[in-house]
């Protein structure tokens, strides 16, 4: 007996580029969505994230590659042929329209019958919290109230995908966080794929079941939001999610040791240099062990607090190594566990670099 063929990728990327005269926007870009996953394209301005997204939705005409969705080519489809819904920053709402209206907007052009477009609208607008709006106008709600009428008439038509644009960044700390749980919640209830774009590396780390972390139009890494945190493929991604110390060192002449200064340091298996070529290290601050604990610690130092601020939960304090001024770092402290260690600005203290926190990649390392 034969096994059935496994159901296709919701959304496939086959050797995606694209070019804006002689600027490359994106470069051979190879990628598959699974159906009902939350993918986030995280990366700088300028990185080609929303020109993907807008290739996706036929917004963009790719140079080079093929787009499917659920194993059909769409690479020369119009946007209405490709059955997606779609939420912008600027959120796109009808001005002259009231909240039930621009959420029926889609089903109307459809021809949708009148019972179930009313259907339709009080579920989505139950279902987004906003019941009693549905008679507003955009002007009299708030910014993320307008953003969940955004979202609700996205998601009308039942779209086989959701894309997102960067739909959090126009709104306030608070806001934004509140309506991080309220779409990612949604998201699992209806089972929808969807791709989000965002510079905002708390977000892709919150939200997504996995980030497609992208630089200069290209793909750095692909992965689950702890696997790209906590073992970042390049020194870019490295520093781009997340926090983190790079330290100029030089590989030692047993495999997986480097030296820094007069220091050998053991560091994770991966990336390995000649032994005296250069190569870079690179530590979380919430990694680096402090105070008594560090004492009879693998890789241990002495360091200097140059600095000392106050975060709230932690406290991060900036270092130097050996009091030789080179070698600096900073170090993320719980703030009980800071204020039992009884130190300040100034004062030395014992830290760890532990093996399996410190990370090999090659020169040139936080430049590259």
């Amino acid at each position: 007996m034969s096994e059935s063929a496994p159901a296709p990728a919701a959304v496939a990327l086959e050797g995606i580029a694209k070019k804006f005269g002689a600027y490359v926007a994106l470069r051979d870009i190879t990628l598959s969505v699974t159906a009902g996953e939350f993918i986030c394209f995280l990366g700088p301005s300028g990185c080609g994230k929303t020109t993907l997204l807008r290739i996706i939705a036929g917004l963009e005409r790719q140079n080079a590659g093929t787009v499917r969705m659920a194993g059909r080519d769409v690479s020369g489809l119009p946007p209405a042929l490709r059955n997606y819904g779609i939420v912008f920053q600027s959120y796109a709402l009808f001005p002259n329209l009231t909240v039930g209206r621009n959420i029926a907007y889609g089903l109307e052009t459809r021809r949708t019958g009148a019972a179930a477009i009313a259907r339709r609208v009080d579920e989505l607008l139950a279902l987004v919290g906003l019941a009693r709006h549905k008679d507003k106008y955009p002007a009299q709600l708030s910014g993320g109230e307008q953003q969940r009428v955004a979202l609700a008439r996205a998601l009308a038509p039942s779209p086989a995908l959701l894309l997102l644009d960067e739909p959090l960044s126009a709104l306030d700390a608070r806001v934004r966080q509140s309506l991080r749980h309220e779409i990612r919640g949604l998201q699992r209830r209806l089972g929808v794929t969807t791709v989000m774009v965002t510079h905002d590396q708390e977000e892709a780390l919150t939200m997504a079941d996995r980030i497609v972390v992208m630089n200069a139009g290209q793909v750095e890494q692909v992965g689950a939001p702890a696997e790209v945190y906590r073992r970042p493929r390049t020194p870019f991604v490295a520093r781009f999610v997340g926090q983190m110390n790079f330290l100029s060192a030089v590989a030692g002449a047993r495999s997986g040791w480097a030296r820094v200064g007069a220091v050998e340091l053991r560091h994770q298996p991966g990336f390995e240099a000649v032994p005296g070529g250069a190569l870079t290290l690179a530590i979380r601050p919430e990694e680096i062990t402090v105070g008594p604990a560090a004492l009879h610690a693998e890789n241990p130092l002495r360091a200097r607090i140059t600095a000392v601020q106050f975060l709230g939960a932690f406290t991060r304090l900036g270092l130097t190594v050996d009091g030789e001024g080179r070698t600096a770092l900073e170090c993320d402290v719980a703030a009980t566990a800071f204020a039992e260690l009884g130190v300040g600005e100034g004062a030395d203290l014992p830290i760890a670099l532990a093996p399996d926190a410190l990370r090999a990649f090659p020169v040139p390392g936080p430049a590259a």
